[in-house]
């Protein structure tokens, strides 16, 4: 029986989840909620996951959201290939080290950059500071670095000579502020070789299968009924400015 995934490609956890299921063979049935229509607020999708939150996966009569957990018990449920999450104690470490650094450390610092780049000044129509967008770009600047610096180093991949979940979950992250427009691999050798890597290890079709709709995002957002997003104003607000 398959999985059943509840994604929407905008979000960067989904893409992750959506290319370790692929990649490693996993029979699943997509299942698209739309955050941007509020999909994930009706009562059948609350069922599968009462946080309202994408990606959510059910497995029968087991249900469960937040994406690294579900690689994991992807991981574990299909015995999908060591490197993906290590069996060595260290390598393992690694992997959970970043996993653990990076929704402060880069998932909040990339978000905001697709948030006022795209999302306010399209949907929502606020201009954005100037000095807002300048801070926002040299967070997002030094999280990259540590990216470099600290996780990747001399390493072919963040845990070592093969990808694992970590890997993905750093380049979709890495992606969303590319999609607004901001060219992170500039000046950044090291992170594009890195990129280059992932890319090739999942397989270039996939990888832009996975990102085709976050990479037209700045098109498709014009096409948004904003009267829906009316009701999330205040506190993207109070969030992004």
């Amino acid at each position: 029986m398959a999985l059943e995934l509840f994604l929407d490609m905008f979000s960067q956890p989904c893409r992750s989840v959506y290319m370790f299921a692929k990649k490693n063979n996993i029979l699943v049935e997509v299942r698209t909620v739309s955050l941007m229509n509020g999909e994930q607020f009706t009562e059948e999708f609350g069922k599968v996951n009462p946080i309202r939150k994408v990606p959510a996966l059910k497995d029968g009569d087991f249900s469960m959201g937040e994406s690294i957990a579900m690689m994991q018990y992807m991981a574990e449920k299909f015995k999908t290939p060591d490197h993906w999450y290590p069996a060595d104690l260290q390598k393992r470490a690694r992997v959970n080290e970043y996993l653990c650094w990076q929704p402060t450390g880069i998932r909040m610092h990339g978000s905001k950059i697709f948030w006022l780049k795209v999302m306010l000044p399209t949907v929502f129509k606020i201009d954005v500071p100037k000095e807002k967008m300048e801070g926002a770009l040299e967070d997002l600047d030094s999280s990259l670095k540590v990216i470099e610096d600290a996780f990747i180093q001399d390493r072919a991949f963040i845990a070592g000579e093969q990808i694992s979940m970590a890997d993905l979950v750093a380049v979709v992250e890495i992606m969303q502020p590319f999609a607004a427009g901001v060219d992170v691999f500039k000046d950044r050798p090291k992170l594009l070789a890195w990129k280059e890597r992932v890319v090739q290890a999942v397989g270039k079709e996939l990888f832009d299968e996975a990102h085709e709709k976050i990479l037209n995002a700045r098109e498709a957002v014009k096409l948004v009924d904003s009267s829906k997003m009316e009701a999330f104003r205040p506190r993207v607000i109070r969030l992004m400015l």
